[in-house]
């Protein structure tokens, strides 16, 4: 089977992209693996689904690299948002739907294929407290750790372990060590789903932030949030424990387009 396809990434977290809307194959695990492998395929964190939706401008599915259906990614969100408007499907703005609920988007600037797109993210609030970090939901489970210097982490080995940890059974979680910066937090991330260390991650990110915010009482405002990829901004309002309003901003860029046998 011969298939189009596109790669976006977002801040160095990449997606292979297959158009949905009117061709509906069937990718089994072993299928998306091959699509995501970086040698002999074409090499992805993740693939992601563009598909219909009756309301909406489109609906988002997304799987990690393990060929598994996963919950909701933040990079690939903005990713898919620009998709839309290179399609001609939206403008500025869109809504979408994608497995943690409703979402919507805007781009703020674009430089030929390249884009800054502002995501709006699920409400939520901090869950487990533990002595070594904090657990919480930003569309998909994350632990945040914070550490002295990021960079002096084994994100492999320590991230693995925590990933795998009882406590977060029976699907484990993202981790996240975070280390405070004068501008803002540097994060570096372990995703479950690829089982390793990715150049970014959105939701990891905005996990980040909010815990950050939630320690340190901020009320409402933006945290800028370095990782190996790029740069972040991540916006909120805090009401006691409460986060609403959250919107992840951060670039989109295509890479390139092409088909692939499979």
């Amino acid at each position: 089977m011969k298939t189009s396809f596109y790669k976006y990434q977002g801040n160095g977290n990449d997606f292979v992209i297959l158009d949905h809307r009117t061709i509906h194959p069937s990718l089994s695990s072993e299928q998306i693996q091959f699509l995501c492998d970086r040698h002999f395929g074409i090499g992805a964190d993740g693939l992601m689904l563009f598909e219909t939706h009756d309301s909406l401008d489109f609906s988002l599915k997304y799987f990690n690299s393990d060929g598994n259906e996963s919950t909701m990614c933040g990079n690939g969100g903005r990713c898919m948002t620009a998709l839309a408007h290179e399609l001609g499907i939206i403008k500025h703005k869109a809504t979408f739907q994608a497995v943690d609920g409703l979402h919507e988007a805007e781009i703020l600037s674009q430089n030929d294929r390249q884009y800054t797109i502002k995501l709006k993210m699920k409400d939520t609030r901090p869950g487990q407290v533990f002595e070594d970090g904090y657990w919480i939901d930003t569309g998909s489970p994350h632990f945040v750790t914070f550490v002295p210097s990021a960079d002096e982490v084994d994100v492999f080995a320590r991230g693995r372990a925590l990933r795998t940890d009882r406590r977060f059974a029976p699907d484990g979680c993202n981790v996240n060590f975070v280390q405070h910066t004068p501008s803002g937090i540097y994060v570096r991330t372990y995703e479950r789903g690829v089982e390793n260390e990715t150049l970014s991650c959105g939701t990891g990110v905005t996990a980040s932030a909010l815990i950050s915010a939630f320690l340190r009482q901020h009320g409402q405002g933006c945290y800028r949030v370095m990782t190996r990829g790029g740069e972040f901004k991540v916006h909120f309002h805090q009401s006691g424990q409460e986060f609403s309003e959250v919107y992840l901003e951060g670039p989109a860029v295509f890479v390139f387009e092409g088909q692939i046998t499979i």
